[in-house]
């Protein structure tokens, strides 16, 4: 009788934490497609446009789409600096930022008004980076440019940085093509998120941080 009411215990356990994580995986993915949902454009310090991956000094279709988005931003006299960002992945002979610069100076934007953070290889590490580049620059308030889905996160790192941060999803990104790509990017910020809340509340580092 004891085993029986133990296992009828477990299993009302495994039951209440899969609906726990059910619930928080729904609420997860409406606060993603929520915040992807808005564009808070507005004047501000700097536009931040975070890297993607590149292909020897020419962006991907996701990050030319990215690029694209920030400076049309700056060129609309939104900010006075574009920030690119991203260092280089395994293999990569240049780096993301460098490939945003070159990318952002052959549409017209000053070279004097970039700024560049060209060694973070995940969301938080270049994060961090531009918090100390624009804290260098007495800026507080940036205007972020990346997917729809990445937004949540990338909002809740730079304000966690101390920097008050408005949000730009890129309107074109192929992120937001077909649903299988929104629900494979949406499934990839839910890990990203949960490894970032638990890196922040514990200091524990699980793994490898997702980009």
């Amino acid at each position: 009788m004891p085993r029986a009411l133990s296992a009828r215990n477990l299993a009302k356990l495994a039951l209440v934490v899969g609906g726990g994580a059910i619930v928080l995986g729904a609420y997860g993915t409406y606060r993603i497609w929520d915040q992807g949902a808005k564009d808070e454009r507005r004047p501000a310090g700097a536009i931040v446009v975070l890297g993607a991956a590149q292909y020897d000094g020419r962006p991907s279709p996701v990050f030319a789409a990215r690029l694209d988005h920030a400076v049309a931003l700056y060129l609309s006299g939104l900010a006075p600096y574009l920030v690119v960002t991203g260092g280089k992945q395994e293999g990569d002979r240049t780096t993301e930022a460098a490939t945003a610069r070159s990318f952002a100076l052959a549409r017209g934007v000053p070279a004097a008004a970039i700024l560049v953070e060209d060694k973070g290889r995940t969301t938080v590490e270049s994060l961090s980076a531009v918090s100390r580049i624009l804290d260098g620059r007495d800026i507080r308030a940036a205007v972020f440019v990346s997917d729809p889905t990445h937004m949540l996160r990338v909002l809740m790192i730079a304000r966690d940085d101390g920097l008050t941060a408005y949000g730009s999803p890129t309107p074109t990104s192929p992120v937001e093509a077909d649903t299988w790509s929104r629900i494979d990017a949406t499934a990839h910020e839910l890990g990203g998120i949960a490894q970032y809340l638990v890196q922040r509340w514990t200091g524990v580092t699980l793994g490898v941080s997702l980009p």
